[in-house]
């Protein structure tokens, strides 16, 4: 559970100290605008942009009933944040799991992708896509409603 905070935790303290180097300096406006820009990159780069996760089993089933694909991501994955940025409101309507939180959903990514926890994996219909481009993940959205 820890590890997925470290990188946010990272920012803000990086951030932070940063910030409080530049007021000691004499210079508050720079320090304002880095201070906003680390406390940005943390809140990207942390868990809480993501739909809440369910369990990998819990996502199979749930996309059995709807027909919605499923998500395996982690904190952390540029990608995964790439995925969910550009998905904007409609990703909320997959079914998302952290594979870091969750056993069976990695080792359901580690069976799709030659063993590796190669994220963001996109199941849609039984078969996993890795890392697929949004635009698509959006079209099998829209055709699975």
């Amino acid at each position: 559970m820890m590890r997925v905070w470290i990188l946010p935790m990272l920012l803000v303290l990086c951030g932070s100290a940063v910030a409080i180097d530049l007021i000691s300096e004499g210079s508050p406006g720079t320090a304002s605008a880095l201070l906003l820009a680390f406390l940005a990159l943390a809140g990207v780069s942390s868990p809480l942009i993501f739909p809440r996760s369910i369990s990998a089993r819990e996502a199979q089933r749930r996309s059995e009933v709807d027909g919605r694909p499923v998500v395996f991501w982690r904190p952390g994955c540029t990608y995964c944040m790439r995925l969910r940025i550009r998905l904007g409101r409609s990703a909320r309507q997959l079914h998302w799991v952290n594979i870091w939180r969750d056993a069976a959903g990695a080792a359901a990514v580690r069976a799709a992708n030659n063993g590796n926890e190669t994220v963001p994996t996109v199941v849609v219909a039984g078969r996993p896509h890795t890392n697929p481009d949004p635009a698509w993940v959006r079209e099998q959205l829209a055709s699975s409603a």
